[in-house]
């Protein structure tokens, strides 16, 4: 696809209305997934009890979708100007989010067996490889200073490992559903670290970078 931008007046303007956009879009995401929390009829510790499993799906998704937006945010601070590249990248960013409210609910609604574990990783790694093609779009097209380019250094290697985990979390998950929620969960605690000894793995030069 031609990264020609759609209009040569679409400078930070229009990336700010692709950001306004995306965060829109991303409220109703979370929307639709705390809509998904039903209380029980019945009265009583012990059964609400019973809804952990969908309050677990949910803190987990929501995580996720936090880190996306946050991610997002930063990541477009790079963005010069718009592109046909920037536009369908992150289109196709917000749609695989959609789809999260969907396996959140089947995941909650299963108990986390096996199937349902299977459909979130593949879930949870649709948005992944598609943030891919969104940061490399804007690290082409976008700022070129130093900064960005140790931020995109990081980060990108940082996503090309979470995508990995979400991977081996298939397999995994035919030995037991746990141990590939335990992947979603290690991705999730990998991009909601502070900055610590463990990034230098995703940083070339070992030295301290801006980061989501």
């Amino acid at each position: 696809m031609s990264d020609t931008t759609p209009s040569e007046s679409e400078g930070r303007p229009g990336v700010g209305r692709i950001e306004a956009f995306s965060d829109g879009v991303i409220a109703i995401i979370v929307t639709i997934m705390v809509l998904e929390l039903h209380p029980p009829v019945s009265e009583g510790w012990d059964k609400l009890w019973t809804l952990w499993p969908v309050f677990l799906a949910y803190a987990l998704s929501y995580a996720y979708v936090a880190i996306y937006w946050v991610n997002h945010h930063r990541l477009f601070s790079h963005a010069t100007h718009v592109t046909n590249g920037l536009v369908w990248s992150n289109m196709l960013l917000l749609f695989a989010l959609s789809l999260v409210p969907f396996s959140t609910s089947y995941l909650g609604e299963h108990h986390f067996e096996r199937n349902a574990v299977w459909l979130y990783l593949a879930t949870m790694l649709l948005p992944s490889l598609a943030y891919i093609w969104l940061q490399s779009v804007i690290r082409r097209t976008g700022t070129q200073d130093s900064r960005s380019a140790a931020y995109h250094r990081q980060t990108s290697r940082k996503g090309a490992f979470a995508s990995a985990v979400y991977l081996s979390g298939i397999p995994l998950t035919q030995v037991s559903p746990w141990l590939g929620i335990a992947c979603a969960a290690l991705v999730a605690l990998l991009w909601f670290l502070p900055k610590s000894p463990f990034d230098r793995l995703f940083d070339g030069r070992g030295a301290g970078q801006t980061r989501p």
